[in-house]
């Protein structure tokens, strides 16, 4: 079972949920890519509770899901593929406190103290990073591209010139990850 993780605000109808959705479904892989709360505390729990129930756990986490999906791959000890992922969430977090917006139908959510308090609970090292692919685009305009590349330095690593935080053409690599989660 491959499970999907999105980012920060989104939800599993998002974009490359979609894309990997349909190029999953088309090559008869399990897939799944929950829509998580906000609460930090709750999306891990969803988490925790889909690994630990289903088979053969492989993830792909995006951004704040890169985050969460790092945290799963070394507790569990699983593959992972980053795509951007948020290396130090709470500090990156910190300047969406108040109201934030759903990218789903746009309603609003409050971001508080305490969830960027339970975020630092879930950051990691990862002991075996054989089993992280990295995925990132330097012209990112939310994170920092050169924290994860060196945090992952021993991961397989694509780091691309341009593109940007959802990382433009990430449908290009859907062989590559699949194959790298076998």
């Amino acid at each position: 079972m491959i499970i999907y993780i999105h980012g920060f605000s989104s939800h599993g109808y998002g974009g490359k949920a979609k894309m990997l959705r349909a190029y999953f479904s088309d090559k008869k892989e399990s897939f799944i890519a929950p829509s998580l709360s906000y609460v930090p505390e709750l999306a891990i729990q969803t988490l925790e509770e889909l690994v630990t129930t289903c088979d053969d756990i492989k993830l792909i986490g995006s951004s704040l899901g890169g985050y969460y999906a790092m945290y799963l791959a070394e507790k569990y000890d699983l593959k992972a593929v980053l795509i951007n992922p948020a290396m130090h969430s709470a500090k990156t977090l910190s300047r969406m406190l108040g109201q934030a917006p759903n990218f789903y139908d746009g309603s609003l959510f409050e971001w508080k103290t305490s969830h960027l308090e339970m975020l630092k609970k879930y950051e990691t090292e990862v002991s075996d990073q054989s089993k992280i692919m990295l995925m990132v685009q330097k012209g990112d305009d939310v994170l920092d591209y050169r924290e994860a590349v060196e945090k992952l330095a021993d991961a397989k690593q694509i780091v691309e010139e341009g593109g940007d935080h959802g990382f433009v053409g990430a449908d290009r690599y859907f062989d590559e990850i699949k194959s790298f989660l076998k």
